[in-house]
């Protein structure tokens, strides 16, 4: 596996959660381990460092010995704005982000994504049948175009990275690695998996 040092993986906690119940989705446990443990495992060995985005339960996140960045948009107004902060508060030229309820994630993601990204700004996941646009790799000029996207009272990710000239990677067969847990059912479904 090849570790791609100019990247930061971060992962995406910073929701409200409300599919489970408003309950900090990072910190939900699935095989004795908080969801967002599993994607920091999986994205760390393949990127130069990790950061979290989350706006509750800092303490928590923070004891993962890595940075924490919270929004620094108010009423959390979505995943746009944490990838924003993010952006405005590490150095990195490129960040992959990846929902903290996404835990199987390939160990290849990363690459797969680099290797793809060409002259484009942005790339983001496509599991050969839909979208995945939280789980993306963004170059840091996109942090003007955000700011703007924001202010004007956008939040749509999907239409963020194609107005900004980004593209889908195609990870055909891959559904099963970018399911989202969402909800208590879909959480029993993945224990023990």
């Amino acid at each position: 596996m090849r570790r791609l040092t100019e990247v930061a993986g971060v992962v995406l906690a910073g929701g409200r959660a409300t599919r489970m119940g408003g309950q900090d989705k990072g910190l939900v446990i699935l095989n004795g381990r908080p969801l967002f443990e599993h994607v920091v495992k999986k994205l760390a060995p393949q990127v130069g460092k990790i950061a979290i985005s989350a706006n509750r339960n800092i303490e928590k996140y923070r004891s993962a010995g890595v940075d924490v960045v919270s929004d620094a948009l108010p009423d959390y107004p979505g995943p746009l704005a944490g990838i924003l902060s993010v952006m405005q508060k590490l150095d990195n030229e490129w960040f992959l982000f990846c929902p903290c309820d996404t835990p199987m994630v390939p160990q290849d993601l990363a690459s797969r994504l680099w290797d793809a990204r060409g002259q484009y700004p942005a790339v983001w996941v496509n599991d050969g049948e839909r979208d995945h646009p939280t789980i993306a790799l963004i170059h840091r000029k996109l942090i003007a175009p955000l700011e703007n996207y924001l202010k004007a009272g956008e939040r749509r990710v999907m239409v963020f990275l194609r107005e900004a000239g980004g593209h889908a990677v195609i990870f055909p067969d891959r559904q099963q690695n970018f399911v989202n847990v969402n909800s208590p059912a879909d959480l029993a479904r993945w224990e023990s998996s």
